[in-house]
């Protein structure tokens, strides 16, 4: 007799969880390639794991679609500010480089 032919899992034994795991996943990757796509896969790789990190800390899973948009949202402010920071270096240190020497 085949082993998995006996279990048959139950057809909502836990289908809160797998809805749930379906919200996280759907928005996780929506916001990963939007990132990859505008700031590149270093960006999006940092952003993924803020997401995750901000995730961790909350209190119990998001229940809605709205709950996990507003995890989109802190971790999309935190990219904005990366991203300023990092454009800002950029610029100082070409404006530094291009600027005439005084001898």
């Amino acid at each position: 007799m085949n082993p998995l032919a006996r279990y048959k899992p139950s057809k909502n034994s836990n289908a809160p969880c797998a809805d749930l795991m379906t919200m996280a996943e759907r928005e996780l990757s929506a916001f990963f390639n939007a990132i990859t796509q505008l700031f590149g896969l270093e960006q999006a790789e940092l952003s993924a794991k803020d997401w995750l990190q901000e995730l961790i800390e909350i209190d119990g899973l998001p229940a809605s679609t709205r709950e996990w948009r507003l995890i989109t949202a802190k971790v999309s402010t935190r990219l904005a500010s990366r991203v300023s920071a990092s454009s800002l270096s950029s610029s100082l240190s070409s404006s530094i480089s291009t600027e005439p020497q005084i001898a």
